[in-house]
């Protein structure tokens, strides 16, 4: 998987990748840092707000992009996203109220629908070997994983010596980063020129997800998935105000408890090859989404019994973090043994928008439950959530697992 590296345009192609997603990360727990400094008592809303948004625009924008941009030189395309982000990101560090921050989500993720299906529609052409093209897809996922591993704990280390606004200032660099690479990938093909359009991918990749145990399955506990990144990314701030968190800027503790987070997650995957040659890939997803589902409902009741503190969150995140791990990191093995190769790119395409589906139901519940009610309510709903897909799990392995090995 690692030689394809040695392809130097994709591997420039990569490094905008890499350079791109470290900024989307950081960009998101800078909105969380931001909104408490803004409003304490509101950045639950605040957060679920934004954050609802950033999905909406993408599912609404990205297949109008597609076909809008057909034609256009993917080069320019890229870099114009890359830099409008830039620009929108080095603009946040002035944000003083909520409206500035959703105006700025509202753009930067309309550059990010036109820059994301632009950059996978040039791999295939980049890479026309199927072989190669198959081990950049897993190469991709990767760094999606160790995104989603890793930004939490950068950012709240960055936070520790940097203002929280200072974070968009960073995020816009990694967009200049990932600009740059655009530029030395030296791309010379059309947007949409021989790429199947984005609509009938999806429509095409959703369905195979349906019939195929194994993406049918991680796109069920996708949903437990959601409601700790939910738990953790919009209702952190009101559960450790309960905790007894200064109520004015609990950034500091905020930082200390998505170290922690992060540190569960990188723990676990750093030990799945090890946990894999033990226990079946969809065993260890069921056994992430049990603790997840422990997690949220131990934290739920100690909240709503007063017996909570920062120290005890910042264990019960570390465990999310494990939780998150074992759910999220096994499920592209389960894509790849199950679905033929020429397949990869649609199943994955669709399992990023079911996912993302999920958030747009859990980030708007825990902000909607944490502004109108106590935090510990957002969490127990957000348990009931993660028990109900934790169940439809089981029940979607029973008689897969009874006919051979799901994994």
């Amino acid at each position: 998987m690692i030689s394809i590296l040695r392809n130097r345009r994709f591997a420039a192609l990569f490094a905008s990748q890499v350079s791109s997603l470290a900024a989307t990360g950081l960009l998101t727990v800078a909105l969380a840092l931001v909104a408490v400094r803004l409003d304490p008592a509101g950045a639950a809303g605040i957060i679920a707000t934004a954050l609802t948004i950033r999905i909406a625009v993408y599912v609404v924008v990205s297949p109008l992009a597609s076909a809008l941009l057909a034609g256009r030189s993917s080069r320019a395309v890229l870099i114009s996203a890359d830099l409008v982000r830039f620009a929108v990101a080095a603009g946040l560090v002035l944000a003083t109220a909520p409206w500035q921050l959703y105006l700025g989500i509202v753009l930067l993720q309309t550059a990010s629908a036109v820059f994301t299906p632009t950059y996978q529609a040039v791999i295939p052409r980049v890479l026309p070997d199927e072989r190669d093209y198959t081990a950049a897809q897993s190469l991709s996922r990767l760094a999606y994983d160790l995104e989603s591993l890793l930004s939490p704990p950068l950012a709240a280390l960055l936070v520790l010596v940097l203002p929280p606004q200072a974070l968009f200032a960073v995020t816009a660099l990694g967009f200049l980063g990932s600009a740059v690479a655009v530029l030395l990938a030296r791309l010379h093909d059309q947007v949409g020129s021989t790429a199947e359009p984005v609509g009938r991918r999806l429509v095409r990749g959703i369905g195979v997800l349906l019939r195929t145990p194994g993406p049918r399955f991680a796109a069920v506990l996708d949903a437990a998935s959601a409601t700790l990144y939910a738990t953790v990314l919009v209702s952190s701030v009101g559960l450790l105000i309960d905790a007894g968190a200064d109520p004015v800027d609990p950034s500091a503790e905020l930082a200390i408890v998505l170290v922690a987070f992060g540190l569960g997650s990188i723990a676990v995957a750093l030990a799945l090859p090890a946990l894999l040659r033990l226990v079946r890939d969809t065993t260890l997803m069921l056994l992430g989404a049990g603790l997840a589902v422990v997690v949220l409902a131990a934290t739920a009741a100690a909240v709503l019994l007063g017996d909570v503190s920062v120290v005890g969150i910042a264990v019960l995140w570390a465990l999310l973090g494990a939780s998150s791990s074992a759910i999220s990191t096994p499920s592209a093995r389960l894509i790849r043994a199950e679905v033929p190769s020429d397949q990869h790119a649609a199943v994955f395409a669709a399992r990023f928008s079911t996912s993302h589906a999920w958030y747009a139901v859990t980030y708007p519940l825990a902000g909607v439950l944490g502004t109108l009610a106590p935090a510990g309510v957002a969490t127990a709903a957000l348990a009931a959530l993660a028990a109900a897909a934790l169940v439809a799990g089981l029940v979607l392995r029973a008689p897969w697992s009874r006919t051979g090995r799901p994994d």
